[in-house]
């Protein structure tokens, strides 16, 4: 680990690590890294063999994508705390880890007593890449396994699946999901925020649901999605900040970025949804906020005027994402 890194687990102190990490890569042969991988990744063929084949591969992947993997499954990962706040993981799985971003969001999210964790991903430079990463930082143990579905858990209280289902075929996906379920009390699942992305979300789901889990995040219910197939898509968006050896890999110039992403947090015990969740970017206008929202009976908009009193600025505060209406001591 990079000495100057910090010790707690967080935004900062991951990109922290990763400068210190990334300090001999040149930014052009990065570059070029990336431009491969983001032909990968866009590609509709599952791959069969890790997509990260050799150190200068998976240090540019770090350095494209683990700042927005981590924003994205924290986003996951709290309202999964806003749903249960008094559970919390003893064991955490995180299938398909990688370089561990997702570990690194689930040690930050629980971060007075973080779990312990296990990452399993087939490609070794990323399990050495992660595991040097995290040196100090995280409490993680880093093991080749082979993902798809001949994959079998440890029992384990939380599992997580970033960015991995899109690169198993359809039939690997499904018995992922169920070996998830099977192995775990709490099961978070996320994908890009893409059609296709929320359709492999919508598929999990579903399994989760059969398997007797109970939906805790994003949906305030566990029964079909009212979205009709083919005619929108369930997605949030989480603000990413850049470094400067962020944007030298990724050729911009901005300060941020937005990440979209759709996920599903469910789980084995009880929990207490949000009453609706804002799915849209709310749209304020003078004297009145619109809010998309999803709720039990469906998909409805609220219209929030000054006549509401202190629910005015709630409305005004509110991200997407965020469920609704806030607690009555928000108020």
């Amino acid at each position: 680990m990079n000495a100057s890194a910090p010790s707690a687990p967080s935004a900062d102190s991951l990109r922290a690590a990763l400068a210190g990490l990334l300090d001999g890569l040149p930014p052009q042969r990065a570059a070029q890294a990336v431009d491969r991988l983001i032909a990968t990744y866009r590609g509709t063929t599952p791959t069969d063999a890790p997509v990260l084949r050799d150190r200068s591969d998976v240090a540019a992947y770090a350095a494209y994508r683990m700042p927005a993997t981590f924003e994205a499954v924290r986003g996951a990962l709290d309202a999964l705390r806003e749903a249960a706040p008094d559970w919390a993981p003893r064991t955490h799985t995180d299938v398909g880890g990688g370089t561990g971003a997702a570990t690194w969001a689930v040690a930050e999210a629980w971060g007075e007593v973080p779990p312990r964790t296990t990452v399993l991903d087939w490609a070794e430079p990323a399990l050495a890449l992660g595991r040097e990463l995290a040196g100090g930082v995280l409490d993680a143990e880093w093991r080749r396994e082979r993902i798809g579905g001949a994959l079998r858990l440890a029992d384990t209280d939380l599992v997580t699946v970033s960015y991995v289902l899109k690169e198993l075929t359809e039939a690997d996906r499904t018995s992922l999901v169920a070996e998830a379920a099977r192995a775990a009390r709490a099961v978070v699942v996320v994908e890009p925020g893409t059609p296709d992305g929320y359709e492999r979300i919508i598929a999990a789901r579903a399994l989760l649901v059969g398997a007797g889990f109970t939906v805790a995040a994003p949906c305030p219910h566990s029964g079909a999605c009212p979205i009709a197939p083919g005619t929108d898509w369930c997605h949030f968006s989480a603000r990413v900040s850049r470094s400067s050896l962020h944007r030298k890999v990724k050729g911009g110039s901005l300060a941020y970025e937005d990440e979209k992403y759709a996920y599903v947090a469910a789980v084995r015990f009880p929990v207490d949804p949000a009453a609706a969740r804002i799915v849209r970017r709310p749209q304020i206008r003078k004297g009145l906020v619109q809010l998309e929202l999803c709720g039990p009976e469906g998909l409805s908009r609220d219209t929030v005027t000054k006549r509401h009193g202190p629910l005015y600025k709630q409305a005004r505060d509110a991200e997407w994402g965020d469920p609704w209406p806030p607690e009555a001591d928000a108020l």
